[in-house]
């Protein structure tokens, strides 16, 4: 049996007068990196890399430190104290000084090079003429190290007449040097005789089954953790978890923490896991702990990462849940690792998903297009050609959802990308124009006699052709409408991507686009058993469908032409259709009440599309809210409260700007041709919840509508197959992949995902 155990090393330090002090700072060192990389040599003295003087002047007293090259010092950690009855110290004034994002303490602002503090005196006894002041510090060096609280006691000379330079004496100070360099951790002074960490703590860890490990410390004689100090995480896809079974700790009333119970000499901790893979493999256990010696030495909170081999497992598999770990679990990640759990199941469930995306905007508009081909057929479509004709419109979408899906997850070549550009949308918007106008029976739409006589010998009345050119506008769709990536979308491209399994993948994405497809299925053969045989009824139903069409064209072209022209032709269209409806047509007596309301909601349609047009010629850009480019229209919040989202092109610019920044990141993929991305931008991005918490890191975003070879790059180096997805860093500008975003996220969630992913990213 192997037990995996922490590296343990001495620090030698020299017998000198600054011992103590450099053996604490190479012990921080060790606590940070689990290592004594840095060698003594390297390191000043604290006097040295922070050389204090002091001048006394009439009312007030200068302090002066001067910093060696690749040291510094905290603002917030300067403070003084008169030791002198009968001479206080007023608040000392300190310049501003260089903001640092500090791995221990946070934004700080620090000094370098040189600092001077001056601070008022206040004499009750005139007579005195000797002052001593108590000067506290704390500083790091640019190699790692953080020295621990420094004080230092200053004598001066108090002259009326001639200021008097300072003496320097006590440079260690009091027994008493303060608190830890590590946020919100009381440490006393390290003596000579305190041991390394690792050697008062020895961690270790070893698997008793597949599915429970053992945990164990070897405490030294005279030191202690505490109880309530330790947990565990684990790194990877290999088990979930459970509650450690801590046995009871020796009550102990502790100084810093209250009454608490530690552990002391040797304990063992039973862990249970989860296991979600079957296969022997090595686990990394991350445990977290702190400990103190008996005579006052508190250590800072320390982690350690052990590889733990775990043997093969052959019992029933757990499926990962999202609030089953410590950090959330992607929803595109948990059903792509489903798919290599019960195929069958899974893939049934991909169908499910597809009914509900059928929903969703970017599948939606398929509708009015299945729609309109079936109304194009005329009073004499029958219920059984409108079901064929759907039919072939699905499958033919779904196959080609199917296609493009497995290229793009073994290639990552995203061919519906590709046709997001001003041709292919302009063309495609042509193409419902020319149907539309069809619909209003401007001509008619028919292939030329020669290609009907020879489909004519494959089936009766065109059929042939008909059914050829639904196929053709079902893989248009599939390609040009509906290019958004939603999570069970990316699940299978993931699945695909990593092992290689096309025909399961496939299989996913057959299911999740027939899914897509069995809403467009029902609203196309209730069609063709609803539509009027014959007569006006007819025409006017067509004229519906024609105006759909149009409308569905301005959407298109939504993706490729300017917000302002835009909302132009939407405003034309309404003006027209309620012109059509009769807005301003008298109402005869003997007219029904039909007529009277289908002119109110022409009269609707007028007041809507002069909306439009107005809010067009005052430069509005969001058709959706045409009147909020007006002056009662403005937001409350002024602009300079929005976040302002960092634009970024190449995969170099993003990784200067994340290694630069020293803060959490996110980073959004954007497309003009992604209809959930708008959607992110009008109805989530500007909510003040959100915006309050993206303010609390840096926000970047990547605009690929080109997708030219740049965009191609970056997306590939991420593996992201096409927006929407959000990606988030930490402060060091490392990828946390557990809180990436694909698809739309309503403002409250996806508030509380950006909180949590940037909490993440500031305590890596």
């Amino acid at each position: 049996m192997i037990i995996q155990r922490t590296p343990t090393a001495r620090v030698a330090g020299r017998r000198s007068g600054f011992g103590s002090l450099l053996r604490f700072a190479i012990a921080m060192l060790a606590v940070a990196t689990a290592s004594s990389a840095i060698e003594e040599d390297d390191l000043l003295l604290a006097d040295d890399a922070f050389a204090v003087s002091a001048t006394a002047a009439s009312g007030h007293v200068q302090v002066s430190w001067t910093i060696a090259d690749g040291y510094y010092m905290y603002k917030e950690r300067i403070s003084f104290r008169s030791l002198t009855p009968g001479i206080e110290l007023g608040p000392a004034r300190l310049p501003a000084g260089e903001e640092k994002e500090d791995e221990f303490f946070g934004l700080q602002e620090t000094y370098r090079n040189r600092v001077t503090a001056e601070i008022p005196l206040v004499r009750t006894d005139p007579a005195l003429a000797t002052l001593e002041i108590e000067a506290r510090s704390q500083g790091c060096a640019d190699l790692g190290v953080c020295y621990p609280p420094h004080r230092q006691n200053l004598t001066l000379q108090l002259a009326s007449s001639q200021p008097a330079s300072a003496s320097l004496s006590d440079l260690l100070g009091s027994s008493n040097p303060g608190t830890s360099p590590f946020a919100a951790t009381p440490t006393l002074g390290l003596t000579d005789d305190a041991l390394p960490v690792d050697e008062a703590f020895v961690f270790e860890t070893i698997a008793i089954s597949p599915t429970e490990l053992l945990a164990r410390w070897t405490i030294a004689e005279g030191y202690y953790i505490y109880r309530d100090k330790i947990r565990f995480e684990a790194d990877g896809e290999l088990v979930i978890l459970g509650d450690p079974a801590l046995p009871d700790g020796v009550p102990m009333t502790d100084e810093h923490f209250g009454d608490v119970e530690v552990y002391f000499g040797q304990v063992e901790i039973p862990l249970a896991v989860q296991r979600t893979r079957a296969e022997a493999a090595v686990l990394k256990l991350t445990g977290h702990y702190q400990g103190c010696k008996e005579a006052g030495i508190c250590y800072p909170p320390v982690s350690r990462v052990l590889d733990v081999p775990l043997p093969e497992y052959s019992g029933t598999l757990a499926v990962i849940p999202a609030a089953a770990a410590d950090v959330p679990v992607p929803e595109q990640d948990r059903l792509a690792r489903a798919l290599d759990q019960n195929a069958f199941w899974t893939v049934l469930s991909f169908f499910g998903f597809g009914l509900l995306l059928a929903f969703t905007p970017c599948v939606f508009p398929m509708v009015p297009i299945l729609s309109g081909i079936i109304a194009g057929q005329g009073d004499q479509i029958t219920t059984r050609s409108a079901f064929m004709l759907s039919l072939v419109y699905v499958l033919a979408m779904a196959l080609t959802y199917t296609i493009a899906g497995v290229i793009a997850g073994m290639f990552g070549e995203n061919l519906q990308a590709a046709f997001q550009n001003a041709w292919v949308l302009g063309a495609f918007s042509l193409i419902f124009v020319l149907l539309a106008l069809s619909m209003f029976g401007f001509y008619e739409l028919q292939l030329p006699a020669s290609w009907q006589n020879r489909l004519n010998q494959f089936s009766e009345r065109q059929s042939g052709g008909t059914w050829a050119g639904t196929a053709i506008m079902g893989v248009l769709s599939a390609l040009i409408v509906g290019p958004c990536v939603a999570p069970p979308l990316a699940a299978a491209l993931i699945y695909i991507g990593q092992s290689g399994d096309a025909l399961l993948g496939g299989a996913a994405l057959f299911a999740l686009s027939m899914g897509m497809g069995t809403p467009l299925l029902i609203v196309g053969t209730s069609a063709g058993r609803l539509l009027p045989r014959a007569g006006a009824w007819m025409e006017t139903i067509k004229a519906v469908f024609g105006v759909g069409l149009l409308a569905l064209a301005i959407w298109m072209l939504e993706r490729i032409a300017s917000p302002t022209l835009i909302m132009l032709l939407w405003g034309v269209l309404a003006v027209t259709s309620g012109v059509y409806m009769g807005a301003f047509e008298r109402i005869p007596p003997e007219r029904s009440g039909w007529f009277r309301l289908w002119k109110g909601l022409g009269l609707v349609l007028v007041i809507v599309g002069a909306a439009q047009l107005v809010g067009a010629a005052a430069g509005g850009k969001d058709w959706l809210q045409p009147l909020k480019s007006l002056g009662g229209g403005q937001p409350a919040a002024g602009p300079g409260e929005m976040v302002t989202f960092n634009p970024v092109k190449s995969l170099d610019q993003l990784q200067q700007n994340l290694a630069s920044g020293g803060q959490p990141a996110m980073l959004d993929f954007y497309a003009d041709w992604c209809v959930d991305c708008k959607r992110m931008e009008r109805y989530t991005f500007p909510e003040p919840v959100v915006q309050a918490a993206l303010s609390a890191g840096r926000v970047y975003k990547a605009d690929v509508t080109a997708n030219d070879d740049i965009d191609q790059e970056l997306m590939a180096h991420f593996k992201i197959i096409g927006p929407p997805a959000i990606l988030f860093f930490d402060a060091s500008g490392q990828e946390l992949p557990q809180y990436r975003v694909v698809g739309y996220q309503r403002p409250e969630p996806f508030a509380d995902h950006v909180r949590q992913a940037f909490l993440a990213g500031a305590s890596r």
